[in-house]
C-alpha cells in the first residue's frame, strides 16, 4: 500500500538522530522552556527570515496567541477562508473575534481577494491568509489589499514550510506567521507543536507571556494567558528534522512535477501550477474529480491511499452555519469541497510508487 504519509519508512539516519535528540533531553533533566526550544526558535525564525520565533503548543494556538498579542478580540472581525482546517477559524473564535468567510479562487483553492473585498467592514481588523496545500500566491496583491484597507495581514503557514514568493519566505509578509509542526506537516514533530514568527518585538514579547499563563517573570502575571508551550523533546526532534527539510521539500516538488506532467486523464482536473518554483512545497497534491467516490475506490483497489482535504467547508460545520460570509455566497468553496482529493506526495515515495499512482489515475474510467 502506498500511504499518504509513511513515517516508518523515514531514513534510519534520521530516526536515529531523533532518538538521540530525545535522549539528549532526558539526560539534560530540563523538559520545558529550555535551551532546545531557544535553539529551535532561533533556527526556525532565521529560516523564515524574521527576527523572533515563539514556540507554542500547536498551530491553532499560534494563531490565537498572535491575535491576542495584537489585541484583536471581541467586536473585531477577521476575514479568512472556509477551505481550511477547522483550527484556523476556531482560533479566531477562541480569541473572541468574529470570523468572516470569503470565497476561494477555483483554480487554486486559495482565498479570493475579490471576495475578501466584499467582506470588509468597519469592524474588520485583519485577514488570515491560509497558504493552503503548501502554496503561496499573489503576495504583492494581498499586501496592497491590506494596506489599502488598513488591515493586518496574518499568515497561516501550517502547510507551507519553506515556501517562498518573491524571495521572501512564508511567514515574513504578515505581521506574524503561524506554523504548525503536527506530525503530518512537511516539518513535523512526533506530537503537537507550533510557532509564531514575527519581526514585531511587541508581538513576540506578548506571545511569550501569553503562552506561559500570561507570566512576564516567574510568578508575575500582568495579563491573562494560557498554557501553550512547545516542549523540549519536540523542539529537539524538530531541530534534527530541520536538517532534512530542504531535501525532503525538493523530493515533494519532484513528485508533484511528475504528476503535473504525466497525469493526463481528462476526468482529472489539476490545480493551477505555482507562480514560482519555490512558492509551492506540496504539503498536499490535490486534484478535482466529479466521480470522487469512484476514484477513491479505484485507487484503493490499486493499493493507493488517498484522503480528502477538506470534504466539509467551515461554514457547513454545525457550529458555524450562521457564520458571517461573503454576501455573494461561498459557491466556489462548496464546489471545491465536493470534488477535491489528495494524492500521496511525500519524501518516502519511490519512483515506482510515483509511477504506480500516475498509472492508476490515468487508468481511471469514471463511473
Amino acid at each position: 500500500m502506498i500511504l499518504m504519509n509513511d513515517f516508518k519508512s523515514e531514513p534510519a539516519e534520521l530516526r536515529q538522530a531523533m532518538a538521540d535528540a530525545v535522549q539528549r533531553v532526558l539526560d539534560s533533566g530540563w523538559y520545558i522552556l529550555g535551551s532546545e526550544l531557544e535553539n529551535f526558535e532561533k533556527r526556525w525564525s532565521e529560516v523564515c527570515g524574521v527576527t523572533f520565533g515563539v514556540g507554542v503548543g500547536n498551530g491553532m494556538d499560534a494563531i490565537e496567541i498572535g491575535l491576542r498579542a495584537l489585541g484583536i478580540g471581541p467586536g473585531d472581525e477577521v476575514i479568512t477562508t472556509p477551505m481550511t482546517a477547522f483550527a484556523t477559524v476556531l482560533a479566531i473564535l477562541r480569541s473572541g473575534a468574529t470570523p468572516v468567510l470569503a470565497d476561494i479562487d477555483p483554480g487554486t483553492a486559495l482565498l479570493s481577494v475579490d471576495s475578501a473585498e466584499r467582506c470588509v467592514s468597519a469592524k474588520t481588523k485583519a485577514v488570515i491568509l491560509v497558504h493552503l496545500y503548501g502554496q503561496m500566491r499573489s503576495m504583492t496583491t494581498w499586501t496592497r489589499f491590506c494596506e489599502n484597507n488598513n488591515l493586518l495581514l496574518i499568515e497561516d503557514c501550517a502547510q507551507s514550510h519553506l515556501a517562498s514568493w518573491g524571495n521572501k519566505t512564508c511567514g515574513s509578509y504578515g505581521v506574524f506567521g503561524a506554523y504548525s509542526f503536527y506530525p503530518t506537516k512537511n516539518l513535523g514533530a512526533v506530537g503537537d507543536a507550533g510557532m509564531i514568527v514575527t519581526d514585531n518585538i511587541d508581538i513576540a514579547e506578548r506571545s511569550t507571556n501569553i503562552r506561559n499563563y500570561g507570566q512576564s517573570i516567574r510568578y508575575e502575571h500582568p495579563i491573562v494567558g494560557m498554557n501553550s508551550r512547545l516542549d523540549e523533546v519536540q523542539a529537539a526532534i524538530l531541530s534534527e528534522k530541520l536538517k532534512w527539510l530542504e531535501g525532503q521539500t525538493n523530493k515533494r516538488r519532484e513528485i508533484a512535477s511528475a504528476y503535473n506532467l504525466f497525469i493526463t486523464n481528462p476526468l482529472i482536473e489539476k490545480l493551477n501550477e505555482p507562480e514560482e518554483y519555490d512558492s509551492h512545497v506540496y504539503h498536499l497534491y490535490v486534484v478535482k474529480v466529479k466521480a470522487r467516490n469512484e476514484l477513491l475506490k479505484h485507487l484503493q483497489k490499486n493499493e493507493i491511499q488517498t484522503l480528502i482535504h477538506y470534504p466539509i467547508p467551515v461554514h457547513s460545520q454545525l457550529p458555524c452555519r450562521e457564520i458571517k460570509r461573503d454576501p455573494m455566497g461561498l459557491g466556489f468553496s462548496e464546489v471545491h469541497a465536493s470534488l477535491c482529493i489528495s494524492l500521496p506526495c511525500h519524501p518516502q515515495m519511490t519512483k515506482d510508487d510515483v509511477r504506480q499512482v500516475i498509472e492508476a489515475v490515468n487508468n481511471f474510467q469514471g463511473v
